[in-house]
């Protein structure tokens, strides 16, 4: 392979960056890295911005301060490896609602993504068909079986426990319904117990016995100054080239690598590349690997997308409770799903003249009519609805921002890991220099991301030849 490397990161989020920093740090020096970023901006789903004067985030909130195993998580890692461990913060407030029957009751505890693993403790949300969770005498689930969220929890536990538990907490995550979402995918914990439990409860506490927490340890964080200074820091450690409004459209294998169409069809230009990572979302990549891998672009592009809106007030001293925010059950009838007191729940965020940042999300897969709202109305709708659950009209806001994510998160209905791994096989014994990245074949969340890339970046440098290190 000729040196030095040139490789071509296609994708400008947290992944495709997380991917370009592993590259500086472990393929051999020289190496040239080239983000492409179709638009102005880098950061994915991770956007800071202002309002009323406050930085506050438009996208991702925050990260998990550890990984599964308990050890900590790769977005920390990240942090760390960019210097940044200082700037990390934690909620002041995490106790959350759930918005029932027209008022808010606490998340009860003891739950793993709302299953819960204490009976008593969601009686005052759901009453649980306890007689359903018998020992039958076999694990939940065979050793390669996966199946829907909503489908094992209503068969165990009743459907109240699915649509006040359960569905609001994946909503919450993935804007996707339990019913629909893969429990591998979304719960691999909880999965991995029930190929050995006889009982849901049983395996709830054995997936959160595998993982134990220290008590009072944080298990979320972001950044003073919001999370786009993890975008702009991971840029700038990976020494990449960064084109942004640069748009991807087409992808050839040459005979030494691939070539790189770039920009509109009236003006294109042609780059080439040793290796190429795909750190877009799956429809966007099935468009590039059409070409080389025609049945891989067919079964990336079969996942599916939600679309979301996050709505984001400023609000004059509102009488808010003292929670890090609220979930919505669908049952409710409420176009928000969720919603977040930033300057409750972060106490870096409280301001001496009490204007409050309060921020709800909009939006649910197979429900998206809401979001043909103007923004606007969007605005006046969830003010009402919040003030209709809080109890009490909320002052009108001083600002606002309406932020859409069109099919900004992936639907993972049973079986998307092993299509997903069926696929990189594939892809693999055909084009090893090419890989795919990112959430719509990991999973979702800055970790799940960061670290998604990063192996991406080692599969790589795997094929071109090895480690400079």
């Amino acid at each position: 392979m000729r040196q030095p490397w040139r490789v071509a990161v296609v994708g400008g989020g947290i992944t495709g960056l997380a991917a370009a920093v592993r590259l500086r740090d472990r393929a051999p020096a020289g190496t040239e890295i080239t983000v492409y970023e179709q638009s102005g901006a880098l950061g994915g789903k991770l956007r800071t911005g202002e309002l009323a004067g406050q930085a506050v985030e438009f996208g991702a909130e925050s990260f998990l301060m550890r990984d599964p195993a308990g050890a900590e998580s790769a977005a920390v890692r990240l942090v760390r490896r960019l210097g940044l461990a200082d700037a990390i913060v934690h909620p002041t407030v995490g106790q959350a609602a759930l918005a029932v029957d027209g008022g808010l009751r606490p998340v009860p505890g003891g739950t793993l993504v709302g299953v819960p693993g204490d009976l008593a403790k969601v009686a005052a949300v759901a009453t649980p068909d306890a007689d359903a969770d018998r020992d039958d005498g076999r694990p939940l689930l065979g050793p390669d079986e996966d199946v829907a969220v909503g489908a094992l929890v209503r068969d165990r536990l009743g459907d109240q426990v699915v649509d006040r538990l359960v569905d609001p907490m994946l909503g919450g995550v993935y804007a996707g319904r339990a019913d629909g979402l893969s429990l591998v995918t979304t719960m691999p914990a909880l999965a991995r117990a029930a190929r050995v439990e006889h009982t849901l409860v049983g395996a709830v506490w054995a997936a959160q016995a595998a993982a134990p927490r220290a008590p009072g340890a944080p298990v979320f964080g972001t950044l003073v100054g919001g999370l786009s200074t993890l975008v702009e820091a991971a840029a700038t450690a990976s020494g990449a080239t960064i084109r942004r409004d640069a748009a991807v459209r087409d992808l050839r294998r040459t005979a030494t690598g691939w070539a790189l169409t770039i920009g509109p069809t009236r003006d294109p230009e042609l780059v080439e590349a040793d290796a190429v990572l795909l750190a877009v979302p799956a429809r966007p990549a099935a468009r590039l690997l059409g070409g080389p891998a025609p049945a891989v672009a067919t079964a990336v592009g079969g996942l599916d997308y939600a679309s979301v809106a996050l709505v984001t007030m400023a609000l004059p001293e509102p009488e808010l409770p003292e929670l890090s925010g609220f979930l919505v059950p669908a049952t409710e009838g409420l176009l928000i799903k969720a919603s977040t007191f930033f300057t409750t729940k972060w106490g870096h965020l409280r301001r001496a003249d009490g204007l409050a940042l309060v921020r709800a999300s909009v939006g649910r897969y197979g429900d998206e009519t809401s979001l043909q709202l103007t923004d606007d109305d969007l605005v006046a709708t969830v003010h009402r609805e919040l003030s209709k659950v809080l109890g009490g009209p909320l002052p009108a806001p001083v600002a606002s921002h309406v932020q859409r994510w069109g099919g900004a998160l992936p639907q993972y209905a049973p079986g998307h890991l092993d299509r997903v791994a069926a696929a990189r096989t594939a892809l693999r014994a055909a084009h090893p220099t090419l890989v795919l990245a990112g959430a719509g074949y990991d999973g979702v969340g800055i970790p799940v991301c960061v670290r998604s890339g990063e192996t991406a970046a080692e599969e790589i440098i795997t094929a071109l030849g090895g480690s400079g290190s």
